[in-house]
C-alpha cells in the first residue's frame, strides 16, 4: 500500500467515525502479511477492534444513565460475609433470563446486608446488555409522581417510569407512604404488570406491607403483582456496613 492510498484510507476511516480501526490498522496489517491471512480475515480483526470499543462505550453510557448509586457488580460482592445469600441463583439472575419473562425480583431483609448492592449488580449486568435501566430511591419515586400530579402530568411521568425495560426502586418501606402516594405507586406497578420487570429492596416483610402503604387493599393489590412473577431474596445477617468496624472491636 503506497503512503497516499494509506493516508486516504485513514481520512476515510475518520471521516466515518472508525477511530479504532486507524489506530490499530498497521498492527492488523502487519498481522496479515506475517500469517499469510485473507482481506477478509484481516478486515473482520480490524473492524472487531471498532465494535469492541463501540459496545464498551455504549454499556458505560447506559450505566451512567441509569443512575446508579454506585458501581458495585456481582464480583465486589462477599457472598463469605452474607452466607444466606444463594450465590448460584444471584448468578442466574445476572443472566437476565427474568427479564424475557417479565419476572420481578424482591431484596428482602435488616438494613445494610447488601440488598441495594444486589440490586445494582443485577442493574449493572442488564445495563451492560443494553438493557433501558433505572434505579431510583422510593421515596424520590414519590416524590417525582407527587410533583407530576401537581402539574397534571402524572400519566406522563408513569409512562416515563413505564418506559424502562428494568426499574430497581431501592428501599420500600423506609418512610411512610401515604394515601396518595399508595395510589400513584400502585398505578406504576400495574402498569408494569406483565409488561417489565421491576426489582424491589424493602426491610418490610410482606405481611407488614399494610403499615407501609395507606390500607391494606391498596398493600394487597400491590403485592398481588408484585410476588405473582417473582423471585424473592431473603437476605438476614450483619450489616456490611459495620463489618469493618467489628473487626477492630474484635
Amino acid at each position: 500500500m503506497n503512503n497516499s492510498t494509506y493516508k486516504q484510507l485513514c481520512r476515510n476511516m475518520e471521516i466515518l467515525g472508525l477511530g479504532q480501526m486507524v489506530i490499530h490498522l498497521d498492527e492488523i496489517s502487519n498481522f496479515v502479511t506475517s500469517n499469510n491471512l485473507s482481506f477478509t480475515e484481516g478486515l473482520l480483526r480490524l473492524s472487531n477492534y471498532e465494535v469492541d470499543f463501540k459496545e464498551a462505550k455504549a454499556s458505560r453510557s447506559m450505566i451512567k444513565a441509569a443512575a446508579f448509586p454506585f458501581v458495585k457488580e456481582l464480583k465486589d460482592y462477599d457472598f463469605n460475609f452474607q452466607p444466606s445469600v444463594n450465590q448460584q441463583e444471584i448468578q442466574e439472575l445476572c443472566t437476565l433470563g427474568f427479564l424475557e419473562r417479565n419476572e420481578n425480583i424482591v431484596f428482602l431483609g435488616p438494613s445494610g446486608v447488601g440488598k441495594t448492592h444486589l440490586a445494582t449488580s443485577i442493574g449493572i449486568a442488564a445495563a451492560k446488555k443494553r438493557t433501558s435501566t433505572y434505579f431510583i430511591k422510593c421515596h424520590d419515586l414519590l416524590q417525582q409522581l407527587k410533583k407530576a400530579k401537581l402539574e397534571n402530568r402524572l400519566d406522563v411521568r408513569l409512562r416515563h417510569f413505564c418506559h424502562y425495560r428494568l426499574l430497581i426502586i431501592d428501599e420500600l418501606g423506609y418512610l411512610p407512604i401515604d394515601k396518595e402516594d399508595s395510589n400513584m405507586f400502585f398505578q406504576l406497578i400495574d402498569m408494569r404488570y406483565e409488561r417489565k420487570s421491576t426489582i424491589l429492596t424493602t426491610n418490610m416483610n410482606f405481611n407488614e406491607w399494610d403499615g407501609v402503604f395507606y390500607d391494606a387493599v391498596v398493600a394487597n393489590a400491590i403485592l398481588d403483582r408484585v410476588l405473582h412473577h417473582a423471585h424473592v431474596i431473603s437476605i438476614s445477617g450483619k450489616s456490611y456496613r459495620l463489618k469493618d468496624h467489628m473487626k477492630q472491636g474484635e
